[in-house]
């Protein structure tokens, strides 16, 4: 029955599933429904995405109360991957932007969908095109740590002139937050291991300390901004750092939830401050961040690539907390 078969594949998808919270065990690759495209929306036949903390955290539903969120007892989307790239296969009703063929990438904060060989996403929404040159996999991992650090840094009013230190700056926030803040017109000192030196300064930063042979609190300089881009230091470890007036920002919530509750009380006592600001997905951040990449000002970072078959050893590989930058999953080969 050829027709027949022809018929499931048009209808049908490969996506990887979950069902319950958990390991990368808990994940399966199966076929399931292909999405179509409702007013306003474009359907994306996906080529590269990738595999992330905000995925890893959906995935294990861990902190707990991010639960009330996403689904108290099961996970609301059965989809994970927040980033894509892809070419745009149909456009809904009273699409006006895009057109079918264009290639693009975005982020999905809300509904997710990209380990999968197909999504649908709001014209309006957080997606561009792809600059040209750029491939698919070089073009996916470009929004979720970019948007995080562009996140921080503003909330932290960056201006140019300014002393700011970014602690783990191989990790995707990190990578992202020391090449924004050069944008900004900051002076940089980035931490990281012996290895990744040479990478680090090759993204712009001004100073390089390798902190398996120094203790970065410990060195003689102030900071107008202190950002801990993997929340493995603390506001107390940095305070000695920051100039009167100057701001410790992380992307974690810190022992005992410690961060968001010193963000409230220290604005009341002391020169030194905790920033912890929640995040916005702004249509305007993705443009932005495209801007710099045609101008070659921001790139995102590539450790590895995984093809969908071995996405749970990508998923255990970012769990790991060793990655470099962004971890890319291949839905399909470029073309």
């Amino acid at each position: 029955m050829p027709g027949f078969r022809l018929l499931v594949y048009l209808w049908l998808m490969r996506a990887v599933v979950y069902s319950k919270y958990g390991p990368p065990a808990v994940l399966r690759l199966e076929e399931v429904a292909k999405p179509g495209p409702k007013a306003g929306e474009l359907l994306v036949a996906v080529r590269a995405a990738s595999v992330n903390r905000t995925d890893c955290g959906f995935l294990s539903g861990k902190p707990r109360f991010v639960r009330l969120f996403i689904g108290l007892t099961r996970p609301k989307q059965s989809i994970l991957g927040c980033e894509f790239a892809g070419r745009i296969e149909a456009v809904g009703a009273q699409v006006t932007t895009f057109e079918v063929g264009q290639r693009v990438f975005g982020y999905n904060g809300v509904n997710f969908g990209g380990h999968a060989e197909y999504l649908t996403i709001p014209e309006h929404g957080l997606v561009a095109l792809i600059p040209a040159g750029m491939s698919y996999a070089e073009a996916a991992p470009s929004i979720e740590g970019a948007h995080y650090a562009l996140n921080i840094l503003r909330a932290a009013r960056i201006a140019r002139g300014q002393n700011v230190l970014i602690y783990g700056a191989t990790g995707a926030i990190g990578s992202a937050a020391v090449q924004l803040a050069k944008h900004f017109g900051a002076d940089v000192t980035a931490v990281c291991d012996t290895k990744n030196l040479a990478l680090v300064k090759s993204l712009g930063a001004d100073r390089v300390i390798d902190y398996t042979t120094e203790d970065f609190t410990r060195i003689d300089d102030d900071f107008d901004m202190v950002v801990d881009a993997v929340g493995k230091s603390s506001f107390r470890r940095c305070k000695p750092l920051l100039k009167r007036g100057g701001v410790y920002l992380s992307s974690d919530l810190g022992f005992m939830l410690q961060n968001p509750i010193l963000a409230l009380t220290t604005r009341l006592f002391g020169s030194k401050k905790v920033m912890f600001p929640i995040p916005r997905d702004t249509r305007d951040d993705v443009d932005f961040l495209k801007e710099l990449m045609e101008s070659r000002e921001f790139r995102a970072v590539i450790d590895r690539e995984y093809p969908l078959d071995d996405i749970r050893e990508a998923y255990d590989y970012v769990a790991s907390g060793v990655k470099i930058g962004n971890v890319v999953i291949r839905v399909e080969n470029e073309s």
